[in-house]
Parts: structure tokens; C-alpha cells; sequence
């Protein structure tokens, strides 16, 4: 018996793993994604909601979801989460808006405003991507973020 171990690969050569290119969504692309979702969202907005029947009586409401307006919500810094705070932050939904042509890009919600966005975020390089792409095709955005306080639950 030999005292080494055998080598299954002896006359394999090992080079280096190619790096995959980083997929970039073309101009075309993108205009027709967001005008796609403009016009569905401004359908929605312009549309009566179909309406949900309960089969229970159900406790009342903390707010009418019909009533939302995301775009008419106030306003509140992408770096909330960096600002002091004495709480830990309110129930609330909130929306990332690219104010620049009213498009809703993000939906969320927490238990605690002040601290839900610390840490990692999946939506934030969702923003950084969609905002990188803007810059790079040279289009105006602003995303913002609107807050509507003490509403889910």
C-alpha cells in the first residue's frame, strides 16, 4: 500500500474561475418597465377598488385602505433611520416613491419605523439599483420616502 493518498485529478491543470458580468438592464428596457407600472398604478388610482366582503364582523378599522394615497403622504428623508430617536418607532406603512413621475416603487411595513430600515435592507440596493441605473442613462428620479404613522395592524 502506498502511504499517500491516491490523486483522482493528477493531470488537471487549475485555473481560475471567469467572473460573471454584471447584468445591466438596457435604456429601452427600463422606460418600458416603468411605463408599464405607471400605467397600471394610474389605472388603479383612477379606478373604483372591487369590493371585499367579510364573512365575520370584523373590529374596526385603524384606517380605510382605500384611502391611501401614497403620493399625498407626507414626507419623510431616506435617512430616517439615521436620526435620533426616543423610540423605537410606530406601526406604519410605507412607500418608496420616484417622485419625479409619481411612481410607487416600494411598499412595506413595520412594527417599528425607527428601527426597521437599520442593518440590511433588501429594498435599499433595490433603490441604489434603480437610482445607479437612472444616472447612468442620464433620467431624472427622486425617490423619497412617504410614511403613513399608526395605520397597519
Amino acid at each position: 500500500m502506498e502511504p499517500n493518498q491516491l490523486n483522482l485529478f493528477s493531470d488537471l491543470t487549475v485555473t481560475p474561475a471567469r467572473r460573471a458580468e454584471t447584468l445591466v438592464i438596457s435604456l429601452e428596457a427600463l422606460l418600458k418597465w416603468k411605463s408599464q407600472i405607471f400605467e397600471y398604478q394610474h389605472y388603479v388610482r383612477e379606478n373604483k377598488p372591487p369590493q371585499q366582503t367579510a364573512l365575520f364582523d370584523l373590529t374596526p378599522k385603524h384606517c380605510d385602505p382605500d384611502q391611501i394615497d401614497p403620493l399625498l403622504l407626507r414626507l419623510v428623508p431616506m435617512s430616517f433611520y439615521r436620526m435620533p430617536a426616543n423610540s423605537p418607532g410606530d406601526a406604519c406603512l410605507y412607500f418608496i416613491i420616484d417622485s419625479a413621475v409619481g411612481l410607487i416603487l416600494y411598499v412595506g411595513e413595520t412594527c417599528r419605523s425607527n428601527k426597521r430600515w437599520q442593518g440590511i435592507h433588501a429594498c435599499k440596493d433595490y433603490i441604489a439599483s434603480y437610482q445607479d441605473l437612472h444616472y447612468r442613462y442620464e433620467l431624472l428620479s427622486s425617490s423619497q420616502r412617504r410614511i403613513l404613522v399608526g395605520c397597519s395592524g
